[in-house]
């Protein structure tokens, strides 16, 4: 008996030790090639601190109330985050389906029935069939042992696949805002493009005029009259297709707002603002300030938690077993103690023969790792692509913005002086139509290059992750 009891506490201590065992290799992040410093930042504006920049809501940084009432709309009604959203409840759902297995499944239920047996079944050549009731109440209960660490590792999957739902929403909203202020920041263009264009229309209409006058005082031929007529109409005709474009816009940010596009519109403001420093910080600080980054990341977890799962294949299964209840053929004797019934067991099963399939679904969980590590550091290195591209075209539209103001300076000049020239008869109509198109032409560039840079200021915010940071995530408790 004494001999009996040391097994039994054997085999319990032995079922302990093995419990501890989790089989499968521990995740370590992948490491990736991260520069010391950004090579645009050596040229860049030095860097204010990170605390000036707004966490999270990232737009207020243009001080542009418009803008802001827009981009509070995008979190409430954009659909496309709430379907990312939505994923993410799913995601955290299977997370907790997986731990269920940690607990024994148990099952219970009463059964009645009314039977009469066969008069044939009898041990002898005479039998008598019989009607007999039969009450049954039973329970179930069964548990399989986490051995080897299968549905801890499935725990661990799960719980990093919801985390990187949760990065893949914070990056659905991202670039939703981004979108919404590219988009608002061209219907700003257009609106400066368009009132220059007005204003240059109230210009021409005045040439016009002038030149009709001296038409008609026998100084100027009827072409001067012709091409000031035809650079006018040309440049109204410029002034209402801005309109098209513009309208689109504005189409586009009523759908950002999840709103229909018949219901939303932007009063007329053209653009005036001068575009704020945005601080990079240094490149080390991206893998945790990007979301689809974390995602990646988190991705690459989930896939290395998988492996232990395909390797927990290779062992056997153990599952505890138990049944128990009331069984009667009486109502009145259903519940006593007689009728009580149980049993207990164990059992283990293991395969001894699949023709390969648990390696194949090893070496399929490797190859998922490994695509899933290639896709993070493709991220990195795509997330300082990014940074490098929209610092680069701040510092270069910047220098190209003050060269192209002195052009629109010195096409005014020319536009004033051959004007003056025209008056007194020394040049025709033709030279003043020349630099007034090419003064045209200038103040639209530097409409647009306002525009771009704008554009560039956004595009960087998102790049460097517009204020997220990675301990954003949801924990592993949370979940």
């Amino acid at each position: 008996m004494k001999s009996h009891r040391l097994i039994a506490a054997a085999s319990v201590l032995l079922c302990l030790l093995a419990a501890g065992c989790t089989v499968g290799p521990d995740y370590i992040r992948p490491q990736t090639l991260t520069p010391e410093a950004y090579k645009e930042t050596a040229e860049w504006k030095e860097a204010q601190p990170m605390d000036d920049v707004t966490r999270g809501a990232w737009w207020e940084i243009f001080n542009d109330p418009q803008l802001n009432s827009l981009e509070e709309q995008v979190d409430i009604s954009n659909q496309n985050i709430v379907v990312a959203e939505a994923q993410f409840r799913q995601a955290r759902a299977l997370v907790q389906a997986a731990r269920a297995a940690y607990f024994p499944t148990v099952t219970a239920g009463p059964s009645i029935s009314r039977s009469r047996s066969s008069a044939n079944l009898g041990a002898g050549p005479i039998t008598r069939a019989g009607i007999f009731s039969d009450y049954l109440l039973t329970g179930n209960a069964s548990w399989e042992l986490d051995i080897w660490g299968k549905i801890r590792r499935t725990v661990e999957a799960g719980k990093a696949g919801a985390q990187a739902s949760a990065a893949d929403v914070e990056t659905a909203r991202l670039i939703a805002q981004a979108e919404l202020a590219q988009d608002y920041f061209a219907l700003r263009t257009l609106d400066a493009q368009k009132q220059l264009l007005d204003d240059t229309v109230d210009a021409y209409r005045k040439f016009l005029e002038l030149t009709r006058n001296r038409y008609a005082s026998g100084v100027a031929s009827s072409s001067d009259v012709l091409q000031a007529e035809t650079q006018l109409k040309t440049t109204q005709a410029q002034a209402i297709d801005v309109g098209v474009q513009r309208a689109q816009f504005e189409h586009a940010i009523a759908s950002l707002t999840g709103k229909p596009a018949s219901v939303l519109t932007l009063p007329f403001e053209p653009i005036a603002i001068v575009p704020p420093s945005i601080p990079a910080g240094v490149p080390s600080q991206l893998l945790e300030r990007r979301p689809d980054i974390a995602a990646a990341e988190r991705l690459a977890a989930a896939a290395n938690a998988q492996i232990g799962v395909a390797i927990a294949a290779y062992y056997p299964n153990i599952a505890l077993n138990g049944s128990g209840g009331f069984e009667a053929t009486h109502f009145t004797t259903w519940f006593t103690w007689p009728s009580r019934f149980w049993s207990v067991g164990a059992a283990v099963s293991e395969t001894v023969f699949d023709a390969g399939l648990r390696k194949a679904q090893t070496d399929q969980a490797r190859a998922v790792y490994d695509a899933s590590v290639a896709t993070y550091r493709q991220t990195v290195l795509t997330g300082f692509q990014e940074v490098e591209d929209n610092l680069a075209a701040l510092r270069i539209l910047e220098d190209e913005a003050r060269v192209q103001e002195e052009a629109v300076q010195a096409a005014r000049q020319s536009v004033t002086v051959t004007t003056n020239q025209y008056k007194a008869g020394t040049v025709s109509a033709l030279n003043v139509v020349t630099v007034q198109t090419v003064a045209l032409s200038d103040e639209v560039t530097a409409v647009n290059i306002l525009g771009r840079r704008m554009t560039a200021c956004v595009l960087l915010i998102k790049a460097l992750g517009g204020g997220w940071k990675a301990s954003d995530l949801p924990s592993a408790a949370d979940l």
